[in-house]
């Protein structure tokens, strides 16, 4: 029988994916799933035909020079790619992998989660049940932002946005968006399409952030696009953290511009900018846009399937080098 292609699972994956793993491969599993520098994962790659990785580990230029010889593949548990370089990988010639399309209903799912909880204030309200601080119900107390008929402003439509938008229909918001490019009629169902950010921004009255990391997007919602934005309005990120600049969001919580936000993604996690914990009017989470079991097996089960692919000499669904 010939031997099983090894490879390198760096971080613990749900029970269904490991079985999975340890029976198609020699796999060198993370058990105790305590993150592994750079140079662990490097040594543990001698002999390893590829590497199960996940977006916490940042696979640079530097690293992939010093990749063993033996790998061949990078089948990565995310949809992001910014952890690794790309031009890299393809001039040392690695085959690189993601798992697109199985987690665009629970990051949209936490992606209305959180514009609910930011608009009608469930941070503040969980807080005074929990401190005992509760003196009963009065007309004015936590007055929210009310959110059906509202116009939300969705910042890339590609899988992700559309979810949103189909659940946002469901409170009769108006949907309004910008993408690279306009999307055919059967895709937008009605929304309205704005040319440029800028533009989409100065009508919504809730904002969510859904577009890819990338150089153009760095930074992307900074002081000047945020005076752009309708007072009082509310922006949730369930994309990347580097989409927002920390501090001007949170200048524009204090001063009342902005009503609230609600962040499940961190520039810089697991460190978050202080700030935001000294902020009644944000609603934050650990990035848990993915984070159901069924989505974190469908994850698991592509990466699988790209590495079964790639072993028997075929085409990897979800090639992206």
């Amino acid at each position: 029988m010939p031997a099983k292609p090894a490879v390198l699972v760096t971080r613990k994956l749900p029970e269904a994916v490991t079985k999975r793993a340890a029976e198609s491969y020699e796999a060198c599993l993370n058990e105790a799933d305590k993150s592994f520098t750079m140079d662990q994962i490097l040594a543990q790659a001698e002999g390893c035909d590829a590497i199960l990785c996940c977006s916490s580990e940042k696979f640079t230029a530097e690293v992939i020079s010093r990749l063993p010889k033996s790998v061949r593949a990078l089948a990565t548990f995310s949809v992001g790619l910014e952890h690794i370089d790309l031009d890299a990988a393809k001039a040392r010639g690695l085959t690189v992998t993601n798992t697109p399309d199985v987690l665009t209903d629970s990051t949209a799912d936490i992606t209305f989660l959180l514009l609910l909880a930011a608009a009608r204030r469930a941070y503040e309200g969980e807080r005074l049940l929990r401190q005992d601080a509760w003196t009963g119900w009065t007309p004015t107390q936590l007055l929210g932002v009310h959110v059906s008929g509202k116009r939300l402003g969705i910042l890339g439509m590609g899988r992700i946005g559309r979810a949103v938008a189909r659940r946002a229909r469901g409170f009769d918001m108006a949907i309004h968006y910008h993408n690279r490019s306009r999307l055919p009629a059967e895709l937008e169902k009605g929304a309205i399409y704005h040319e440029t950010p800028d533009d989409l921004l100065k009508v919504s009255q809730f904002l969510a952030l859904n577009a890819p990391a990338s150089p153009e997007t760095m930074g992307f919602l900074n002081a000047a696009r945020i005076a752009l934005l309708p007072d009082g309005a509310v922006v949730v990120n369930t994309a990347r953290g580097t989409l927002v600049d920390d501090e001007a969001l949170q200048a524009a919580l204090s001063s009342g511009k902005l009503a609230a936000a609600g962040l499940d993604v961190f520039d810089g996690e697991p460190k978050i900018h202080p700030g935001y914990r000294a902020l009644d009017n944000v609603f934050i989470l650990p990035h848990l846009g993915s984070a159901t079991l069924e989505t974190r097996n469908a994850m698991g089960f592509k990466c699988c399937d790209n590495l079964d692919a790639i072993f028997a000499g075929r085409e990897p669904p979800d090639r992206v080098v």
